[in-house]
């Protein structure tokens, strides 16, 4: 059975473990604008009872990572123009903020930390030139909670949840480019040593432009693929005279 893959949930922290495995599949761009889900086959793939996915999913809709649509079934948002530039705006606007934070408040071990996620040697989807998005996950968030803010961390992680769908699309349609993800990285990094607060925020920014750049890339060329099958459908059609009168 093909689809996202989930790791057993521990039974003694069941409700928390089923929302985060979820969480996390959305943030790793697991699942695409317009995918649809169903409770049972989640609970099979977790291995858990219909009950904790049931309530993760709620947090989920309310989060807005999936749509509760009228005939029970869920559905990820399909891809929007205006809720991509939303979500840009609104990451160029926090995430740069918390760097900064953190990198004023910075230590040793989270240097370390930082230093260890990009040495890793993984590439998600196994696949060469492409970027492991849990290590990009791990490495975003590693900076961003040296912040300590509880204010910021929580509505960063939202916007990454809502954008993860189309990590998913641009996963699809990639090019070369994707894979240089680390360079930018490893300059936020180098940022981060020197205690260079404002060099930090600047990759972040141009780590944020860029990811968008290839998602509108991926979004045209989607579209095009989109047009191409109608006009597919519409030539296969035994009654194309007759649809035209």
């Amino acid at each position: 059975m093909s689809g996202p893959v989930f790791g057993r949930i521990d039974q003694t922290t069941m409700r928390e473990g089923v929302y985060a495995q979820l969480h996390d599949a959305f943030t790793r761009g697991q699942f695409a604008p317009g995918d649809t889900l169903n409770l049972r086959g989640l609970a099979e793939r977790l291995g858990t009872s219909m009950t904790p996915v049931r309530e993760a999913v709620r947090r989920l809709v309310a989060e807005g990572a999936l749509i509760d649509a009228p005939s029970r079934t869920l559905r990820v948002p399909d891809f929007d123009l205006r809720q991509m530039q939303d979500l840009k705006l609104a990451r160029i606007a926090l995430e740069p903020l918390v760097t900064g934070r953190a990198v004023e408040r910075m230590d040793a071990a989270t240097l370390e930390a930082l230093e260890g996620i990009l040495a890793e040697d993984t590439v998600d989807g196994k696949q060469a030139g492409m970027p492991d998005l849990a290590q990009n996950y791990r490495f975003h968030f590693t900076l961003y909670r040296r912040a300590d803010s509880p204010v910021l961390l929580p509505l960063i992680a939202g916007l990454w949840l809502r954008y993860g769908p189309y990590l998913n699309l641009i996963m699809r349609h990639a090019g070369p480019e994707i894979g240089k993800g680390n360079d930018i990285h490893m300059t936020i990094l180098d940022a981060a040593r020197r205690g260079d607060a404002k060099a930090a925020q600047a990759g972040i920014v141009a780590d944020i432009e860029r990811s968008f750049s290839l998602l509108a890339e991926a979004s045209e060329e989607q579209a095009g693929d989109d047009r191409m099958k109608r006009r597919a459908r519409l030539t296969a059609s035994p009654w194309p005279e007759q649809l035209s009168r």
